[in-house]
């Protein structure tokens, strides 16, 4: 169990539809990578747009790849207040019932009427990793990171398994400001 894992700081992202990507930033558009991400596939995009709740914009927020089959924005709970939309903590695609907002791209916008969730802190990883870990798709684990500022244990975080996944633990920038994270901070399960 004592095994590190990468922390990284899942900062304020959108994932995006085909559909939606075209209202946003034109007929025939398509996402432009600007960097890979630690999960295989996955990347940031050129694109960024603003999300608008009824008491502030966040403006710039980067667009992730590839394109999914529905669009969802993933903010902090401190963005959350100062937009004045309050979502729920849920892992990236369960979005039923969540409140919706509006993302605005230099070419239209969207008006989501549910897709704004603060994303459930997890863990990604391999099979064989789940197994040196002692661990499965689903469970839920505590987690410690000690950044040398701070010690801090997380519960309720989830472990993803999939064969397609690298071992990394996903915070958000709320999360990773009370654990004082840096550039590379590592975490153990500590069930």
């Amino acid at each position: 169990m004592s095994k590190k894992i990468m922390v990284e700081t899942s900062a304020r992202h959108v994932h995006v539809s085909q559909s939606d990507l075209e209202i946003l930033f034109g007929k025939g558009a398509a996402l432009t990578k600007k960097k890979d991400l630690s999960q295989p596939g996955q990347y940031a995009c050129e694109e960024r747009v603003d999300i608008v709740g009824p008491k502030r914009t966040i403006s710039g927020v980067s667009i992730l790849g590839p394109v999914r089959p529905a669009t969802q924005a993933e903010i902090s709970l401190t963005d959350a207040r100062s937009i004045g939309i309050m979502p729920p903590i849920r892992e990236s695609g369960d979005l039923a019932g969540s409140p919706g907002c509006k993302l605005v791209g230099p070419k239209g916008e969207v008006e989501l009427k549910e897709g704004l969730i603060a994303a459930k802190r997890h863990i990604h990883m391999e099979p064989s990793d789940a197994e040196a870990l002692g661990v499965s798709d689903k469970e839920i684990v505590k987690v410690k990171i000690d950044t040398g500022a701070r010690l801090l244990i997380f519960d309720d975080v989830v472990v993803r398994v999939n064969p397609n996944f690298r071992l990394a633990m996903h915070i958000d920038t709320d999360e990773s400001n009370a654990a004082a994270c840096g550039v590379e901070s590592f975490a153990t399960i500590v069930k």
